[in-house]
């Protein structure tokens, strides 16, 4: 999940000065600037040449201020950086040291295209005939002909990229469902994607109101003393007007599910959650028979969202965590009342660096606004919990069963059996990402070290049950469903 450190570095720095003159409204003069205030030459620090280099700069400048690049679907929240991309190996067969040379030439013989031809040492494949059909590898009796899986592409769960001529990656926005894997597997940092930094600076300077809501999987990602309390504290120092545990939207979303799973069980119907962005692509863009089957509950980001705006019309929201797909929800899904923007934990920590703050470490949990089923929500398997935890509070003695999806493989495969009729329980969770949000591609900290300062953490939560936590706060002015208007009452 997580590429070169190097990689990152330079990343961030690029972030960072991007949030810093955009805190000072200066950022649009010095934009021509940065690519050589980061790369001064005359020798490049990362690429064959400095204005390589500066190329590849102004690119992730463009990203970070939110815009497409060259080349690219300028719907697609996920970009290729084609200068950056162009370092990596073009063929993706090559052969090895251990070719013999040998007189047979089985792998010459099996090309149909022409494109191995016979070296003075071993064979040679040329990339611009090569087909990658990978005949030449099964033909060769010393197995020295190794295929090179490009890190993006092996790593993309759809089979939603592929090659141009030029052995450039493109991302196929049909197929795309924006989980963000490819992000963090590629070692030349050629794919990235474009971020709502400015968007957000510029409504806070504005004066406007801008609340901050956290997501569920932030817990442990900054060690066992970075509490919610310290991020509320950190928020509000770099302007946000409030912010908001998303916990407390995983207990409505997993209320309103649970209320919905029971009707579906009395009806015999099956139905999937709506909580995770990438499996919801999925379902829309790999399998849009089971469209129907997508709970209509909405995401706890737009449930939070949607519960501020009742109470403070004409504020702007902003989803903070370590999922991708999560800019999607916002931009393609287009749900009424949902989050205006999201930021992932660089992104964000990229905008307090620029207002030098930092996170006031906390020995005391002294803010909590979810139940221990909500903090969980981010866990494969925690929406599962939390459902049957609100059924069970409602008295319902159902015997409902639950396939927890953990990753996109298992989404696949589930989903697949559902559409064939063979899933034989009678809801799915479904998680793209491997361990649930917590496994979430712009996560902060290495997967085992965040899962144990999060349970650290979560002990320290009181036992409030799902039911008592939504007690604690007005719930009046906005609904739960896709399918409903969004707002009640609301003034004109």
């Amino acid at each position: 999940m997580f590429a070169d450190k190097n990689l990152i570095a330079r990343k961030h720095e690029i972030l960072y000065y991007v949030s810093k003159y955009a805190w000072a409204g200066e950022l649009e003069q010095h934009i021509d600037e940065l690519p050589e205030l980061l790369s001064p030459g005359p020798l490049s620090k990362t690429r064959c040449c400095v204005y390589k280099e500066r190329e590849i700069t102004r690119m992730r400048i463009k990203l970070a201020m939110g815009q497409p690049l060259p080349g690219n679907d300028p719907d697609n929240i996920i970009q290729v950086v084609r200068a950056a991309c162009a370092d990596c190996p073009i063929s993706s067969y090559v052969v090895t040291e251990n070719c013999q040379n040998c007189l047979g030439k089985a792998c010459i013989s099996s090309c149909r295209f022409g494109a191995i031809s016979e070296g003075d040492r071993h064979s040679r494949i040329d990339p611009q005939k090569c087909k990658e059909c990978g005949m030449c590898a099964k033909a060769c009796p010393y197995n020295a002909i190794a295929h090179l899986r490009r890190p993006c592409k092996f790593s993309c769960p759809v089979d939603a990229i592929t090659y141009d001529e030029y052995g450039i990656s493109e991302i196929d926005n049909s197929k795309c469902i924006r989980c963000g894997q490819c992000i963090h597997s590629c070692p030349f940092g050629a794919i990235g994607s474009k971020a709502f930094i400015v968007q957000v600076i510029n409504e806070i300077r504005s004066g406007r109101h801008v609340y901050a809501m956290v997501a569920p999987a932030t817990e442990g990602q900054y060690g066992q003393k970075v509490t919610m309390g310290s991020w509320r504290q950190a928020m509000k120092e770099i302007g946000f007007t409030d912010m908001i545990e998303v916990g407390l939207g995983a207990d409505l979303t997993a209320a309103s599910e649970a209320e919905e799973w029971l009707e579906s069980k009395k009806e015999g119907k099956k139905k999937v959650t709506s909580c995770c962005p990438g499996f919801v692509n999925m379902v829309n863009k790999h399998f849009p028979t089971l469209i129907d089957k997508v709970s209509t509950t909405v995401s706890p980001m737009c449930a939070v969202s949607r519960m501020l705006k009742a109470k403070d019309p004409g504020c702007f929201t902003v989803f903070i965590g370590p999922c991708i797909a999560k800019k999607s929800e916002v931009i393609d899904q287009k749900i009424e009342g949902n989050a205006d923007a999201v930021l992932t934990y660089s992104e964000v920590h990229a905008m307090m660096k620029g207002k030098d703050v930092i996170f006031k470490e906390s020995e005391s949990y002294d803010y909590q606004e979810a139940s221990v089923f909500g903090k969980r929500f981010a866990n494969s398997g925690g929406v599962t919990n939390a459902c049957l935890q609100y059924m069970k509070e409602l008295g319902s003695t159902e015997e409902v069963t639950v396939a927890a999806a953990n990753g996109a493989a298992e989404c696949k495969k589930n989903l697949l059996l559902l559409k064939m009729n063979r899933l034989p329980e009678d809801f799915m969770e479904g998680m793209a990402c491997i361990g649930g949000c917590v496994g979430g591609p712009s996560s902060f900290s290495e997967e085992l070290t965040a899962k144990r300062n999060r349970d650290a953490l979560i002990k320290q939560a009181d036992s409030r049950n799902i039911g008592e936590n939504l007690k604690n706060y007005d719930l009046s002015g906005f609904n739960m469903h896709r399918d409903q208007p969004a707002f009640n009452n609301m003034p004109s």
